[in-house]
């Protein structure tokens, strides 16, 4: 078999939370040595916490550094000349403030990509501000379309921004920028905002809006619980079941499982001022048997059916015990790296042990252990 495919990438993580760990996570995962920069006395690789049950810092090397200290700024540059990449999730001019601007940071390796993740982004009149993942997707016209006609927009978890327009864009960003690097000997500064990337992932939705075929309200359209067709119901035992029949032919085999075929209610599918009272009856027929009863009726055919699974459900389910969707690391049940490859395999995740990898690192970029020791009795590193 041969090397999980970013095998001989070194990216330098330094510590957040969220989207930037996830970046690291999914580099980790497809093979490159990240190595976690913490702080030190951060209490995350001591034994007083559990880093170990943090599913987004699996499969790293970690060491504690304290940044505003010159002995430790000068070990991080070190091993920036020997890195490919580094992310880092402050606000923006924080670490420039810190003396490790791109500046710095590309005069000691000209070919380093950054990865700056940030909620607005690195410029604009909003970019110092504080804010979270819902503040970002509000601004960026993902929000407004997730809930039910007539009703406030509901938060959608921290999908959109975090993860999906955060961490997945500025992982696509950094290997974008590295495929540059290899073929030009060029570092960048990858600027990834979770406004820009929540709005990314509209793209579809406006297509639809500025050809005519979505209202810009919520609730009210195909994929936004307006269409009876594409929804979600609760069953005889108080658990829910998705229904997405849009094709006609799947659309069809619904009503032929569900014993709906001649009835004409039903017949003018795309008639949307027909959509509540065909849900309303929906409504009906799907609280009549629990969820495992419509497992068995409607599980394996084209009516595009699933059960809606608890976290605590899904990992057993057997499609995804079949793919291996999720693993166990660590006595820890977490999803699996994704996507998957034809030749390459994918790294095993690993969870952090709550220990430090200081002098393994150090070794690697060069140190001998009499400069390892005067560092530590600096306090320059853990």
């Amino acid at each position: 078999m041969s090397r999980p495919p970013l095998s001989g990438l070194r990216i330098i993580e330094l510590a957040g939370i969220g989207p930037g760990p996830f970046a690291g996570m999914m580099l980790a995962d497809h093979g490159a040595e990240v190595i976690r920069i913490e702080r030190i006395g951060s209490g995350k690789a001591g034994p007083e916490v559990a880093p170990d049950k943090d599913i987004l810092l699996r499969s790293r090397k970690t060491i504690e550094l304290d940044l505003k200290n010159p002995a430790s700024q000068e070990v991080l540059l070190d091993l920036v000349r020997k890195a490919d990449g580094l992310i880092e999730g402050f606000r923006p001019g924080v670490i420039e403030r810190l003396g490790l601007g791109p500046d710095v940071l590309h005069a000691a390796n000209p070919r380093l990509v950054i990865g700056r993740m940030t909620g607005w982004g690195q410029t604009g009149p909003m970019a110092h501000m504080a804010g979270h993942d819902l503040n970002y997707i509000a601004i960026s016209g993902a929000l407004h379309g997730v809930g039910r006609k007539g009703e406030k927009p509901v938060v959608p978890l921290n999908l959109f921004g975090d993860f999906g327009g955060g961490g997945m864009v500025l992982a696509f960003g950094m290997l974008a920028a590295l495929h540059h690097a290899k073929a030009t000997g060029e570092g960048q500064v990858v600027d990834a905002a979770m406004t820009d990337g929540s709005a990314l992932l509209t793209a579809m939705i406006q297509t639809f809006r500025q050809i005519g075929i979505w209202q810009d309200d919520r609730g009210v359209n195909l994929l936004d619980g307006g269409a009876h067709f594409y929804d979600t119901y609760e069953t005889k035992d108080g658990k829910f079941v998705s229904i997405g029949a849009i094709e006609p032919q799947f659309y069809a085999r619904l009503l032929d499982l569900l014993g709906l075929t001649d009835d004409p209610a039903y017949a003018r599918q795309m008639e949307a001022g027909d959509w509540d009272q065909m849900r309303d009856g929906l409504t009906r027929i799907f609280r009549t048997r629990t969820r495992d009863e419509w497992d068995e009726l409607l599980m394996g055919s084209d009516a595009c059916y699933a059960p809606v699974l608890s976290l605590t459900e899904a990992p057993d389910h057997p499609h995804n015990t079949v793919r291996g969707t999720f693993t166990t690391a660590g006595g820890i049940v977490q999803p699996g790296p994704a996507p998957r490859y034809s030749r390459s395999p994918t790294v095993p995740p690993e969870m952090f042990q709550n220990r430090l990898d200081t002098d393994d690192v150090l070794a690697e970029i060069g140190y001998d252990t009499d400069r390892i020791r005067r560092l530590r009795d600096e306090g320059a590193i853990s």
